[in-house]
């Protein structure tokens, strides 16, 4: 997770929200890769952190099936992130922050509880989450602060 940390910091630095996961083979304890959010660097809405590493891990394993691997990811994951996963094969889903407002797993239409649902990951929660969820807080709350009025001459 402080991995995931790391890349959600180097994403809020860019101006992308600060999300960051991590895809670990738990077998050997090996990064196979890592990423924060960029959906406005890359203009693609589908450019989370989540299905980034995804597609990374895939394309160096030369496998779209990533089964037996874990995802650690420092928020909650989307419906979108979610159904990825599920249809990666990923074995186990570690994350930090919950995500009342956007999140599938614990909230929302909780994905990987749905009977539609082909593949359900080990799900784990809270893993660091107060950190992930500052660092979130933070970020979100440096946008909301108006500028400061130019003074009047």
């Amino acid at each position: 997770m402080r991995i995931a940390l790391e890349e959600a910091q180097a994403a809020a630095d860019k101006g992308e929200a600060p999300i960051g996961a991590v895809l670990v083979d738990p077998a050997t304890g090996e990064v196979l890769a890592r990423a924060g959010n960029a959906p406005i660097s890359r203009s693609d809405p589908t450019a989370h952190a989540e299905i980034l590493v995804m597609r990374e891990a895939a394309q160096r394993l030369g496998n779209y099936r990533l089964t037996g691997l874990t995802l650690v990811v420092t928020l909650e994951p989307c419906a979108m992130c979610a159904g990825a996963i599920s249809h990666a094969r990923i074995g186990r889903v570690v994350y930090g922050a919950e995500d009342p407002k956007g999140g599938a797993v614990a909230h929302g239409p909780r994905f990987f509880e749905q009977k539609t649902c082909h593949w359900r990951p080990e799900v784990e929660a809270g893993v660091l989450g107060a950190e992930s969820a500052t660092l979130l807080r933070d970020f979100f709350r440096a946008r909301r602060k108006p500028a400061k009025a130019e003074a009047a001459f």
